[in-house]
C-alpha cells in the first residue's frame, strides 16, 4: 500500500461527490457499497462504482480508489466483486469480519473475479475494517491471512458497530480505545506492514476534536486517517504529512551521522541527542515518506 494519509468514504450512489473527494485533497477515495446505499439501490449502485472506478482511473491516476463491499454475511460480496473487481481499482475494505477466516473466504471471492475479470492475480488489496470484538480479538492473524492484507482500519465510531459489538461509551479522548487502537498498530507493524490506517471522528462541528484526534493517533503510531466528511481531509493530510521543519532536522540528522562515519565514528552527538545507525534509520524513513508525498496536494 503506498502512503495514504486519508481516505474519504463516498457513497456509491452518489457519483458526483468521487470528483468532490479528489478536489478536497484526499490521497485515497472508498467507493461505499454498504450501508450508505439504500438496499433497494444496491445492484444499480454497483454499476455506477464501476463507472466512477473507471472515470477515476483515466482523471486522477495518482488517487487510491477502493471499494467497501457489503459483508460476507450478506451474501452479497460475491455480487459487488463481479462489477467491482476491475482495473481501477486498488482494493476493498471487507466490513464486519470475524476473523482471519473471513479473510481467506473473501480472497477466495476476490481471486475467482480478479481473473475473470481481467485484472492482473494479486493486484487487488484489502484494508480490512476492524469492526467487530472478533475481529480486534483475532488482528495479528488476519492480516497475516493472506498477501492480499495491505493494512488494518481500526474503526472506533462512536454508536457504530465496533462500539455495539464491545459495548464501549465513546469519549474524545479514546481512553476505551486506546487498548485496540494500540494492538491494531502493533499488529500492522508486526506483521511487516507500514500503514496503519483508523478512523473516524464523526462530529463535523468539533474541528478542533478531529485535530486532536488525528494528532492522537499520529502519536500511537497510524499513517492515515479514514473520514467521512470532506472538511477532515485537510487535517489527515497535515497531522500525517512529515512538516519541512521535521525534513531539516532528520537530514541534519542524517549529515551529522554521514560526518561522524567517515571520522570513523559509529554514534555521534547531534542536537544535544546521543545518534547512532538506529536513528538515522528513523530519519531516512522519514524523509522517503514526505518524498512519496509531497507532490501530492
Amino acid at each position: 500500500m503506498k502512503p495514504t494519509r486519508s481516505m474519504l468514504f463516498v457513497p456509491g450512489h452518489k457519483q458526483s461527490w468521487a470528483k468532490k473527494a479528489v478536489a478536497a485533497g484526499a490521497d485515497a477515495v472508498i467507493l461505499d457499497l454498504e450501508d450508505s446505499v439504500p438496499e433497494d439501490m444496491k445492484a444499480e449502485t454497483r454499476h455506477m462504482v464501476a463507472e466512477t472506478i473507471g472515470e477515476l482511473a483515466k482523471s486522477d491516476p495518482e488517487v487510491g480508489v477502493y471499494v467497501r463491499l457489503n459483508a460476507l454475511e450478506t451474501g452479497m460480496m460475491g455480487d459487488d466483486l463481479e462489477a467491482v473487481a476491475i482495473k481501477g481499482c486498488n482494493g476493498f475494505l471487507p466490513p464486519k469480519t470475524y476473523g482471519a477466516r473471513d479473510v481467506v473466504q473473501a480472497e477466495a471471492l476476490v481471486d475467482h473475479y480478479e481473473r475473470r475479470n481481467g485484472v492482473d492475480a494479486g493486484t487487488l488489496e484489502f484494508v480490512l475494517s476492524l469492526e467487530t470484538a472478533q475481529a480486534y480479538a483475532d488482528c495479528e492473524n488476519m492480516i497475516k491471512a493472506s498477501p492480499r492484507c495491505a493494512t488494518l482500519f481500526a474503526g472506533t465510531a462512536r454508536d457504530a458497530d465496533v462500539s455495539r459489538s464491545i459495548g464501549f461509551e465513546f469519549t474524545p479522548d479514546g481512553f476505551e480505545t486506546l487498548y485496540m487502537r494500540s494492538r491494531a498498530v502493533l499488529a500492522v507493524r508486526a506483521a511487516g506492514r507500514d500503514f496503519p490506517i483508523v478512523g473516524l471522528w464523526q462530529d463535523l462541528k468539533d474541528i478542533d476534536g478531529a485535530w486532536k484526534f488525528a494528532r492522537d493517533n499520529k502519536t500511537l503510531g497510524f499513517r492515515g486517517l479514514v473520514a467521512i466528511h470532506p472538511s477532515h481531509v485537510a487535517i489527515a493530510n497535515e497531522v500525517f504529512m512529515p512538516t519541512e521543519q521535521e525534513v531539516a532536522f532528520y537530514q541534519g540528522m542524517i549529515d551529522a551521522f554521514d560526518a561522524g562515519v567517515a571520522r570513523g565514528d559509529a554514534a555521534v552527538a547531534y542536537e544535544g541527542m546521543h545518534i547512532d545507525l538506529a536513528h538515522v534509520k528513523t530519519a531516512r524513513e522519514v524523509i522517503g515518506m514526505y518524498e512519496q508525498l509531497k507532490g501530492r496536494g
